[in-house]
């Protein structure tokens, strides 16, 4: 069992930047890819980024390619979004959770944090 904490969230203003961290309990976490998805008020959950477990690939939903990064520290057992120019409609509660590919497909992922919410005003 992994247990993934979210942290960093906030309210921001549009144009702004923030950065959310997810640490996991486990040394093992660091071997298995890792994303973030995100769910807004009356909306599915929808992917936001993935990195592999060595953190040498990863996957960017378009609507946020060019302004999120993910990445991890393994020696930390942390994995993290920064998130530049947001939007208002970044708006959401932002998970974390792992997986054993780097996939965009929910289902895919075992372990998953309680998120954080990431609020950006207009």
């Amino acid at each position: 069992q992994v247990q993934l904490v979210e942290s960093g969230g906030g309210l921001v203003q549009a144009g702004g930047s923030l950065r959310v961290s997810c640490a996991a309990s486990r040394r093992t976490f660091s071997m298995f890819a890792a994303g973030w998805f995100r769910q807004a008020p009356g909306k599915e959950r929808e992917f936001v980024a993935a990195i592999t477990w060595t953190g040498g690939n990863t996957y960017y939903a378009d609507s946020v390619k060019g302004r999120f990064t993910i990445s991890r520290d393994n020696a930390k057992n942390t994995v993290y979004l920064q998130m530049n120019s947001l939007k208002p409609e970044d708006t959401a509660v932002y998970y974390c959770a792992t997986s054993n590919q780097l996939t965009p497909l929910p289902e895919r992922y075992d372990y998953w944090g309680q998120g954080t919410q990431v609020t950006v005003a207009s």
